[in-house]
């Protein structure tokens, strides 16, 4: 594999990791910042202070991320997703992910999950190999283990099932049919109560809406059986990547299933703590600055009005926002790359196993821990989440009132004293729901009892407005 030549994933960057940089034609896809970039690997996870000092930018370790979204004290009574299922769903999946995840547990002293599988329903996914899939199969190696580790320190006492599948997702229907069969798999067989889905793809890039419609089948299986769905919203701010895999429509664009009624958008916040995991600003939406010569922006939170589904019933409230749309994202968590996480993998370059990694790849893992501990609280599945959401008290959900997902790419003759650069100007956050961080972001200690209040409505009849629009 030649430097700077490794394909990321195109349908929207999920896991900005460690030197991916994919310059395509005329177009240069969405890289991460230098302080990512430059740290290739290490043989020891980096803590705070020693980010700083290296890349002038903050990293987090378990125990930060856990006290900052206020988990601690739900450990404290025995709340950490126990008698609950994560589930992780990724084409390929990773060769070491079993090795992996015990290894990154002993260096920050978490222990193992009571249960990990890895199960392939709809066929064997292919030998690795770093090279296969135009660098696909090693990309989605390293979004598994982010998806994975951080699942399981958000839960730590929650199961954990992996669902690979054997076909690369990419922009357009690819991918998909294998997914949902695998998503259904898993429901039929009560195999989980929260899935967790790092990926999307841009719908302008479907050929039509009916092409999602015959996708959608997992997610209303997923309602009558009560079972969480959540989705990552994007990594390229108020736009998405194009069908021939290159960055970015110059209109504003969001990612299906993030924006799908039946699914939770998990958007993307930046932290800003202390090296114990405190505050020491309220967070931000996540908006990293960019490069230039070529212009590569490391990464905003998706978000927007959906151009395929009608605004759902459980977004009225937000009307003057969202308009008639599907507005996403729901809810955010942390994704900067200014505030990354270490991850843990030794299928590449094992003698140097640490990496930092960051983007909303991170954000629906981190927020499906939080769903499996409010399952556990509430003593039964909470299912279908955004009418709950929406009609949530204050009580645990925190605004997040500055940030932008505006975002600028170079669109033509990259690199050159003639370079175009277009930006896409996207949504600003504000007190109140706004689509760049959602409803805000959370406060577990006070959101999970506020999800798992006793007088949850047990019945959670179809939305009659979830379908596409005309």
């Amino acid at each position: 594999m030649k430097e700077n030549h490794v394909p990321v994933l195109m349908f929207f960057v999920l896991a900005f990791i460690a030197s991916w940089v994919a310059p395509i034609g005329n177009h240069n896809v969405v890289r991460p910042r230098p302080f990512v970039s430059e740290f290739a690997a290490a043989e020891q996870p980096l803590d705070t202070g020693a980010c700083i000092q290296k890349f002038n930018a903050p990293c987090y370790q378990p125990r930060q991320i856990q006290r900052a979204y206020g988990l601690l004290s739900l450990f404290a009574r025995g709340l950490d997703g126990s008698g609950r299922t994560i589930v992780i769903v990724n084409p390929y999946g990773s060769p070491t992910i079993e090795h992996d995840l015990h290894e990154f547990n002993q260096a920050f002293a978490l222990g193992d999950p009571p249960s990990f599988k890895i199960i392939q329903p709809v066929g064997a996914v292919p030998p690795f190999d770093p090279d296969a899939a135009g660098g696909d199969e090693l990309v989605w190696a390293k979004e598994t283990t982010l998806d994975v580790e951080w699942a399981h320190v958000m839960a730590p006492g929650a199961n954990i099932l992996l669902v690979e599948t054997p076909v690369d997702e990419t922009e357009g229907v690819q991918g998909f049919p294998e997914i949902v069969q695998a998503e259904n798999y898993v429901i039929d067989h009560d195999l989980g109560d929260v899935i967790s889905q790092s990926f999307g793809a841009t719908e302008a890039t479907f050929p039509n809406r009916d092409a999602i419609l015959q996708l959608r089948s997992a997610f209303t299986n997923a309602r009558d059986h009560r079972v969480t769905v959540l989705a990552s919203s994007g990594d390229t701010g108020a736009t998405g990547f194009k069908s021939d895999q290159s960055c970015c429509y110059s209109n504003p664009a969001i990612v299906w299933p993030s924006s799908d009624p039946l699914v939770t958008s998990v958007g993307g916040t930046q932290l800003h703590l202390d090296g114990d995991g405190y505050r020491t600003t309220p967070d931000t939406g996540w908006n990293d600055a960019c490069e230039t010569s070529p212009t590569n922006c490391a990464g905003a939170s998706g978000g927007g009005p959906s151009a395929m589904f009608a605004r759902p019933s459980f977004q009225d409230a937000v009307e003057p926002i969202v308009g008639g749309r599907r507005g996403t994202p729901d809810l955010s968590m942390n994704s900067s790359f200014d505030s990354a996480v270490d991850i843990y993998y030794t299928f590449d370059k094992p003698e140097s196993p640490w990496h930092l990694a960051g983007a909303s790849s991170e954000s629906s893992p981190l927020f499906a821990g939080v769903v499996a501990i409010a399952d556990q609280a509430a003593g039964h599945r909470l299912g279908w989440l955004n009418p709950l959401l929406y009609g949530l008290p204050d009580a645990g959900v925190v605004d997040v009132i500055s940030g932008t997902n505006a975002f600028t790419y170079c669109s033509n003759e990259c690199g050159t004293a003639r370079e175009v650069d277009t930006t896409v100007p996207g949504y600003a956050a504000a007190p109140g729901y706004d689509l760049v961080s959602g409803l805000g972001t959370i406060d577990s200690a006070r959101f999970v009892q506020a999800l798992a209040r006793p007088n949850l409505d047990d019945n959670q009849p179809a939305d009659p407005r979830t379908s596409v629009s005309p």
